[in-house]
């Protein structure tokens, strides 16, 4: 308990501290989201805050860790600079935003999996080499997801960093729960430094934590799911993948919705970028971006309460709640698809 409170207290003050000369940098260097008919704001603001959210969390773990576990967490850090730094490049304008994709996401996955963390859903129903192999490519698709998912999730002051900060809570909460110092102590480093950060970046936003920050937070996401343990009633492994999903179900929502509705536009989801997130549609209904992003905040909450009374049933029963819980989502979707948004059009899509 003491080492998660010391990495979220040094992650919050490192955060809340280097934000300030990492916002000068970004003007100085020329690193500015300029509006467009696409985004929300109106005026420039300066990009790169990533690099902060990036030291806060650094910092806490290198205060708070030490030994093998430090080891590990460093480890998992090569994937996650590895994200930082080509998100940066791609917000400097210098890589094709498929190389986010297709390229650096699939890599920092297999460095996950050389580390010797992996998805172990299927290897818990039947052990062997192909429940490995197919645990395996679950954790690249898992991995890949929840990043991507976290990327198109940065656009409107304050949701990326909420919603992660949100999330982090929850995974430290269960780590604690059941013991496993590493998870809740990495999930507190993350805590802090997105908490410190939207201090800037709530709206109005006087910084964007931009592709770099978003990445390397979705990345973080997906690797404490993945980490993550919890204790659960009659102690079945299969279902303790449920609490992870949950956990993360706003950006989860939030990338169905745009995929079924981008699908249904004759649009490919992750290429075509718009103004139809679930942000912006709460946004229109409520008439303020504010509101919109503290529902989803709360949404993210609603998720993790939901998390804590799954994990205590059993395994039958979690599954018929988060059956009905599907069932709400989807018809939450078709609701959503029905409130009003800017529709992007075939020649802008090009």
């Amino acid at each position: 308990m003491n080492t998660s409170l010391i990495a979220f207290t040094v992650g919050l003050i490192a955060s809340l501290g280097i934000t300030i000369p990492v916002r000068r940098l970004a003007l100085r260097v020329g690193m500015v989201d300029l509006p467009s008919a696409r985004k929300v704001h109106l005026e420039p603001i300066p990009l790169l805050g990533g690099l902060a959210i990036y030291s806060g969390v650094l910092i806490a773990l290198l205060v708070s860790l030490s030994g093998p576990a430090l080891a590990q967490v460093l480890a998992i850090y090569l994937g996650a600079t590895l994200l930082a730094v080509v998100g940066i490049l791609d917000d400097r304008g210098l890589l094709h935003h498929q190389i986010k994709l297709f390229g650096a996401m699939p890599v920092a996955a297999l460095i996950l999996l050389v580390t010797g963390i992996r998805a172990q859903v299927f290897s818990s129903i039947w052990p062997g080499p192909l429940a490995t192999w197919a645990d395996s490519a679950l954790t690249i698709v898992w991995v890949v997801g929840i990043t991507a998912s976290f990327s198109i999730l940065d656009h409107m002051d304050g949701l990326c960093a909420g919603v992660a900060a949100v999330a982090s809570l929850f995974f430290a909460l269960f780590a604690l729960e059941s013991g496993q110092l590493l998870v809740s102590t990495m999930a507190a480093a993350v805590l802090g430094a997105a908490a410190g950060f939207l201090r800037w970046n709530f709206k109005p936003a006087k910084i964007f934590m931009g592709d770099g920050g978003a990445m390397f937070l979705g990345f973080l996401m997906a690797t404490l799911a993945l980490k993550l343990r919890p204790t659960f009633a009659g102690n079945n492994p299969p279902a303790m993948w449920l609490v992870a999903v949950l956990i993360l179900g706003v950006p989860i929502f939030d990338t169905t919705l745009i995929s079924i509705s981008r699908a249904r536009r004759g649009f490919l989801p992750f290429t075509t970028p718009g103004k139809d997130h679930s942000a912006h549609r709460l946004s229109n209904l409520f008439n303020s971006q504010r509101t919109a992003v503290l529902s989803l905040y709360g949404l993210g909450a609603f998720f993790g309460v939901l998390a804590f009374f799954i994990h205590r049933l059993t395994a039958p029963s979690a599954y018929t709640v988060s059956a009905i819980a599907v069932v709400f989502g989807f018809g939450a979707v078709a609701a959503l698809e029905c409130a009003p948004f800017e529709r992007q059009s075939k020649k802008k899509a090009a």
